[in-house]
């Protein structure tokens, strides 16, 4: 299956988007809004395998920052956000206001984990 939000548009826009353009303000400083796109996401549903769960509970065993959950909600956060940044760029935004994260636990081990905010076009000020 593939993806839509990966698809990159051609862009004619002088302002290109990159990571210092999205942001969870509602304003860009240096730059003003000239136009909302809308929202945009990335979504991912993530779950451990039973070996990772294993050595997650051995490591809850002693305390402290479980690291195995810890990669795993990294790397589903990375993971939305590139795919919310190609569905901004795919609608032909340069910038993203109002950015969040949420995770909503599906059912005992399955977690659905999104990323959204609106795309605008954006010129410097």
């Amino acid at each position: 299956m593939v993806e839509t939000f990966n698809a990159t548009a051609g862009r004619g826009n002088v302002t290109v988007l990159n990571d210092a353009l999205v942001t969870t303000a509602f304003e860009l400083p240096g730059y003003r809004i000239v136009r909302s796109i809308g929202v945009v996401r990335g979504i991912t549903v993530r779950s451990r395998s039973i070996v990772g769960n294993f050595f997650g509970a051995l490591q809850s065993l002693f305390g402290g920052n479980i690291t195995i959950y810890t990669e795993l909600c990294e790397q589903a956060r990375a993971e939305t956000y590139r795919d919310m940044v190609m569905h901004a760029r795919q609608r032909s935004a340069n910038a993203i206001i109002g950015m969040r994260y949420d995770a909503t636990e599906i059912m005992t081990g399955l977690t659905e984990v999104i990323c959204y905010g609106t795309a605008v076009v954006v010129e410097p000020q």
